[in-house]
Order: structure tokens, then sequence, then C-alpha cells
């Protein structure tokens, strides 16, 4: 639109009434949820911006497209933009991204989220977990001090496949078997004094050493004082590797006892079991696929570590460390 028209229909803005104020900011918000969008994105791969194909940082700009600045690489000559090589490229409809992230941070179902946006409950579907794709891997580097372990079980969903690989059952229903076995998830949850947690999914069953070794080992700083329940696979991994271990029996009504160490206890990190089973239960079942992003999802909001949109945006274009 040229300037003066753009002036005359300005200057008429004053004599629209109540309603059709409230319509120019409906219709008005979109645009402006998209603006402050390509902003964000601009200004986030500012920094360390690289061609995604090479790696090389020497590029000029080389036009617009879709509302982006389009670049071209100095080296293999490709052309890209921002969102090039992250989980968001080709996603579309920008204007409605920060706004489906505040339905993120507040835990909304893919429905309601859905409704609140204005998308399709797919879209909504996609989207959660094209911006959960890096946030899953936002973990401390190691944990310290008195670091608590413990496992928790979930039944094991096949929930949107297409084909089953076990006899179907009623939504909420129970493993076929009872006591720990192949049809429960086990994740494998280990807190430090200080709030900073790492979390896996380590396969179906019972844990074992060599989950552990995989998951558990590489976070441990070696001065680290590891405390968990009496589960036996946490005796022979601290025995084979040589860590500090200090074992609470849960089973004889034992719940803390004091050391030299300090308090021994697994408090914290069932504290954390019980806050992530309640959150996901608004979500009436949880595929097991997914689990690893849920995980992710939780553990950025635990503590209010992740208060904005724009702190969330930032984390599915890249993993960030953050310490609290």
């Amino acid at each position: 639109m040229k300037a003066p028209r753009f002036a005359k229909l300005f200057a008429r803005l004053p004599m629209l009434n109540h309603a059709q104020r409230l319509q120019v900011l409906d219709a008005r918000h979109p645009a402006a949820g998209l603006d402050r969008a390509i902003a964000l994105i601009g200004q986030i791969r500012s920094k360390g911006r690289r061609c995604p194909q090479c790696g090389c940082q020497r590029y000029h700009r080389h036009g617009q497209a879709n509302d982006l600045q389009r670049f071209r690489c100095c080296q293999c000559r490709r052309t890209f933009n921002d969102l090039s090589g992250t989980p968001l490229a080709r996603l579309r409809l920008r204007g409605k991204w920060l706004d489906y992230l505040g339905a993120v941070l507040d835990s909304r179902p893919v429905r309601d989220a859905a409704k609140r946006i204005g998308v399709h409950r797919n879209t909504a579907f996609r989207w959660r977990h094209r911006f959960l794709d890096r946030v899953r891997h936002d973990r401390p580097a190691q944990l310290g001090g008195i670091v608590e372990a413990d496992e928790m079980f979930l039944l094991e969903s096949q929930k949107g496949s297409r084909t089953l690989g076990r006899p179907p059952r009623k939504r909420g229903g129970r493993a076929n078997v009872p006591g720990i076995s192949r049809h429960l998830d086990c994740i494998l949850v280990a807190r430090d004094r200080s709030g900073q947690t790492i979390d896996a999914v380590t396969g179906r069953g019972a844990l074992k050493v060599a989950q552990l070794v995989r998951h558990l080992l590489p976070k441990l700083v070696p001065q680290a004082l590891l405390v968990t329940d009496s589960h036996a696979a946490y005796r022979a991994f601290a025995r084979q590797r040589g860590i500090a271990h200090q074992a609470v029996n849960l089973r004889s009504g034992e719940r803390v006892r004091f050391s030299k160490w300090g308090a021994i206890h697994v408090q914290n990190v069932n504290a954390y079991h019980r806050r992530l089973r309640q959150w996901l239960a608004q979500f009436h079942g949880v595929a097991s696929r997914w689990l690893p992003n849920y995980l992710g999802w939780r553990w950025a909001l635990d503590g209010g570590r992740v208060t904005s949109v724009e702190h969330l945006l930032r984390i599915a274009f890249g993993v960030i460390h953050s310490q609290r």
C-alpha cells in the first residue's frame, strides 16, 4: 500500500466503533505475531550463523522468501535461511508460533492448544514435537555432590501406531503380567541436591547395570556420592565403577539417615517422580516413542527454568545448558 493511501486510512481509525476496533485488532494480531517471530529468529541466529551444508561462516544476503532473509554461502554457494538445518525448517504459520509456545509453557493438551491458537490438532501435535526435538537434550553436563537416583515405570503405550506389536487393550488398562515386566517402560531419574536433573528412558523391564553405565555414569563427577534405594543393580554398578554409594532400605521403612556426608535419602528424586506422574496424567496417555520429548518438556518447566516463549524458542534452535 502506498504511503498517501495508508495515511488516509490511518486518519480514519478514530471513527471506528468499539466492535470495529476489536475486529481491526484481531486482524492485526497474526501479523504482529509474525513480525515478532521473525525478529526473534534473526536475533537468535545472528550469533554463530553458518551454512548448514558445509559449516562456513562466510555468507552474504541473497534476497527474501516467505518473510525470511535468505543467505548464500561463499564456499559451497548453497542458499539457506535462519531455519535451515533446524527442527523448525519448513514449518508454516510462523505468526502463530509464539502463541503456540505459550500453550506449551501452559502444558496444554493437543486439542486444547489447537483450539486456542486456531490450527488443526494434527498441526498442533506436529509442532509440539518439532519444538521439543532439542529441548529434550537441554540437560546439565554433570551432577555433583550427593546424587539421588531412582527409577519409575510407566505402562508402555503404542498410542497413535497403525499396527500394534501386542493385543490391544482398553485405555488406562494394566499390564498383562504383574510386577516389573516387559510391558513397562523404565525411566531413570538422577538429581543432585542443587536441583540439576537428568533422566532417560532406559528400555522395557527392570533396570540393569549396563543401562546405568550408559545413561548415568557419564553424568557423575568422580567425587559424587550416589544415593539410591536397595536395588541390586545400583550396588553392582557402584562396585564395578568404584563410585561412592549409599543405599536406603525403603522396604524396611527407612526414609532418612544421617552420616558424615549429610542426610541420606531419595526424597528429592521421588518428589520429582510424583510431579512428573501428575503432569503426564493430563495428557491421558503418552506414546512410548515420544517419552524422551515429554521428559525434556517437564525438565524445562520444573522449577521455572523456562518462563518465556523467547527462551523456549532459543532452546528449540539449539541446546542451552543453563545453570539455575
